[in-house]
């Protein structure tokens, strides 16, 4: 008898849910200009790019210094050689979010799990991999691959689900997460261990916030029994 597929979809960010973006994971982002543009006046801040995806800032940066559009994938290929060396040298460690691990494990066998994140879907499986979390959430795994909003990929993750948006969860950190599970009418929870962070979520229009994956278990847990 085949196995029953799961009656919901849980999808989380990556940054700020189940990983920490460190500094030094940051900065190996824009290692790659060093040799085209003076990297160090890019800015570490996401949201001054025009769309919040990798794959979007890279094409801003090489479009803003006026070098060939082809050097876009020659960047994104460059970051993600330089991210897999280091992280297999350990000298990048992924950082996981307290009660991430526990998080995914007790909800993997009640629901699909996946990842809609800003950054490079490859990015992404190194850093989960070496957290020991990407075999929980592989199978609906979306990324900056391909451009766009956050609203975008987390439609892309939906599409690939085949499961209607009111029985589909996202947990994301930021207020274009929030916007992203309103357009796509999903669940949603906004989590940050930040009273600030989470003030900007409710603003936004989120109606479920935890400030620990503790409680985001117990928020799961409620939304899990409708």
């Amino acid at each position: 008898m085949a196995e029953a597929k799961p009656e919901w979809v849980i999808i989380f960010d990556v940054d700020g849910v189940l990983l920490e973006l460190t500094r030094d994971e940051e900065e190996l982002f824009f290692e790659p200009f060093k040799s085209r543009c003076d990297a160090e006046k890019l800015s570490r801040d996401w949201n001054t790019y025009k769309i919040r995806n990798d794959e979007d800032i890279i094409r801003e940066v090489v479009a803003r210094h006026g070098l060939p559009a082809s050097e876009a994938p020659i960047i994104t290929k460059e970051y993600l050689t330089l991210l897999e060396q280091r992280l297999h040298k350990r000298e990048l460690l992924s950082q996981t979010i307290t009660g991430a691990t526990t998080l995914v494990e007790k909800f993997k066998p009640r629901a699909q799990l996946g990842v809609a994140t800003a950054n490079f879907r490859r990015a992404a499986e190194l850093r989960l991999t070496q957290a020991n979390l990407w075999p929980h959430v592989s199978g609906l795994a979306f990324g900056a691959d391909g451009g766009g909003h956050k609203s975008a990929i987390l439609a892309r993750a939906i599409a690939a689900s085949g499961m209607a948006p009111h029985r589909i969860i996202f947990i994301g950190d930021n207020v274009n997460d929030v916007v992203a599970g309103l357009e796509n009418q999903v669940q949603f929870i906004g989590f940050s261990e930040s009273a600030a962070r989470r003030a900007q979520l409710a603003a936004a229009g989120a109606k479920h916030l935890s400030p620990s994956h503790p409680h985001t278990e117990t928020l799961l847990e409620g939304l899990l029994s409708r």
